[in-house]
């Protein structure tokens, strides 16, 4: 049985492995802007049945099964969803989601008398609010993919005009020479234009997902939809469940170093008795060989 004891210190070994390897990278991005944690989740492997659970008879009592577990995997690395510490930046473009949501974004190629037009593909998601516009004027991240906000509708004329958002994706367009940009806590980003009108140029959209811990990090301050973590609903801040955004602020990343060094110590401990069973198990079989010569 020391075989079997062997290969089940070995999936510890490696399963804690792992979670140091999760706990190592969430370290890393400490200082990282949008930044959520992840934490790794065990599960017990398939079990060795030696003799399976017998039933009551006439004289005697039921018996339980005996088994000899096989090790752990890894179940999951989930993503937290605690919000960071927001830091005050002074910055008009930056902004920081307060509540759930994820900004849009994605390849694209943008049209400046069509916003519509060639949206993205695919989208990924993300949490890092510091955002810039490149030198067309379309808000951009900072790895320089597109914004992707609802269409503003005026509707009226005058001081009796009204904005508000549409159900429309476009891209985000801000012109050259514009002053006084802003950006509200509905995501409204305003401007004034050359001749000191005041405008939209859209409004922010934030992506809910049914489960937000199913989301996949592809790197970059970016996560993409997986099958788990659902179909997002698209909506403005402050509506349909999601957060409102603050501008001139960033969310910092949510890693809480008490929670890491205890996660670190916990696996290191975890590799360290594993490898214990290892070396006992290599004795008890050396013992055996020794019967057996």
């Amino acid at each position: 049985m020391a075989i079997e004891g062997i290969y089940a210190a070995v999936s510890g070994l490696e399963a804690n492995q792992e979670m140091l390897d999760v706990v190592s990278n969430n370290l890393a991005n400490l200082n990282t802007v949008g930044y959520k944690d992840q934490s790794v989740n065990f599960a017990s492997a398939l079990s060795e049945v030696l003799k399976g659970a017998g039933g009551t008879t006439s004289t005697l009592g039921g018996t339980n099964p005996v088994e000899i577990g096989a090790g752990v995997n890894v179940q999951s690395s989930d993503v937290g969803d605690s919000t960071g510490t927001m830091e005050s930046t002074g910055n008009s473009l930056d902004v920081a989601i307060q509540g759930s949501g994820f900004l849009v974004v994605g390849d694209g190629e943008p049209n400046a008398s069509n916003l519509t037009a060639n949206l993205p593909a695919s989208y990924d998601y993300t949490r890092a609010g510091d955002l810039t516009t490149d030198s067309a004027g379309f808000l951009t991240t900072q790895g320089g993919q597109y914004v992707v906000g609802l269409a503003a509708q005026v509707t009226g004329s005058g001081v009796n005009s009204t904005v508000a958002p549409t159900s429309q994706q476009e891209y985000i367009l801000i012109p050259s020479g514009s002053t006084n940009i802003t950006i509200g806590t509905d995501g409204s980003i305003e401007y004034t234009d050359s001749s000191g009108n005041t405008q939209v140029a859209g409004y922010l959209a934030l992506a809910n997902f049914p489960n937000a811990e199913g989301l996949q990090s592809v790197g970059g301050n970016l996560y993409a939809a997986t099958q788990n973590s659902g179909t997002p609903s698209i909506t403005t801040p402050g509506s349909g469940g999601s957060g409102q955004v603050d501008s001139g602020e960033l969310e910092e990343s949510n890693v809480d170093l008490a929670s890491e060094f205890t996660n670190m110590i916990t696996a290191q401990r975890g590799y360290d008795a594993n490898a214990q069973v290892i070396t006992a198990a290599n004795q008890m079989l050396q013992s055996l060989e020794q019967v057996t010569a």
